[in-house]
């Protein structure tokens, strides 16, 4: 019997445990069983006593191309975005610093990642776009974590645009936490500091700068789901992922 391998690999060593998202197929998208394992992985490690802080990575050019776009159809339209709500919360609640180290492209959906998580460090190869916009969608359930911490301006730039930007722009908008010319070596240095907290510290201090984020699922989180589910169920959107999908420019790109 062959056992399926992993989308996302888990290891535990020197008090972190280490996520990397592992599905080059569709460039590490958000599918369903994706989000499932990388919920028991955080379950896991939030449990562990001897866990005291998460390292959220990837394998391969990619961290995460955003939304399975092979899911999008189904007959429950708030699925996806609900499965995106809850692994977005639990970064957001479990009670170990959760750090995200990128250096690769981020797209859609994996930027709700970032968002949720408490730390960010970007390496020199990393892109980010808010690309909902070009596919007749928009960034709604990944803006509960996004929208508290994003300088106000750029959302709007990057939103309304969908432009394409690098680490250091990243920075500056409060999207990640430092751009870093070598992501290893700062990573490093965040969990030397990390592990001199202690566990109860870590927990409560971790509530506190999360308070907005909270507060954004508690207030928004349903209206966030029944827009994306309307969204993705639109005619437009359907026309907008079917030319993503087949490489052609959509009928409104001008």
């Amino acid at each position: 019997m062959t056992r399926e391998v992993p989308f996302v690999r888990i290891s535990t060593a020197d008090a972190v445990t280490t996520l990397e998202l592992d599905s080059p197929h569709n460039r590490n998208a958000l599918s369903s069983r994706l989000m499932a394992e990388l919920a028991k992985g955080l379950a896991d490690a939030a449990a562990d006593p001897a866990v005291r802080a998460v390292v959220l990575g990837h394998t391969g050019k990619v961290f995460c191309a955003g939304a399975d776009l092979s899911e999008a159809t189904g007959d429950d339209p708030t699925v996806g975005p609900r499965g995106l709500v809850d692994i977005q919360r639990a970064i957001v609640d479990c009670p170990k610093p959760v750090i995200a180290v990128v250096d690769g492209h981020v797209r859609a959906g994996g930027l709700g990642l970032l968002g949720a998580a408490d730390l960010v460090i970007a390496g020199p190869a990393s892109t980010f776009a808010f690309t909902e916009v070009r596919l007749g969608l928009a960034a709604a359930v990944i803006s509960l974590p996004l929208r508290p911490k994003l300088d106000p301006r750029a959302a709007s730039r990057y939103y309304l645009t969908g432009e394409t930007f690098k680490a250091a722009e990243a920075a500056r908008i409060g999207l990640v936490t430092e751009a870093a010319e070598d992501a290893q070596a700062a990573l490093k240095a965040v969990l030397e500091a990390v592990r001199l907290g202690s566990p109860q510290g870590l927990a409560e201090s971790k509530r506190l700068v999360n308070m907005d984020v909270v507060a954004s699922f508690e207030r928004d989180a349903q209206e966030r789901v029944a827009q994306s589910a309307r969204l993705f169920g639109s005619a437009e959107a359907q026309e907008g992922m079917r030319a993503f999908l087949e490489k052609r420019p959509a009928p409104w790109a001008r």
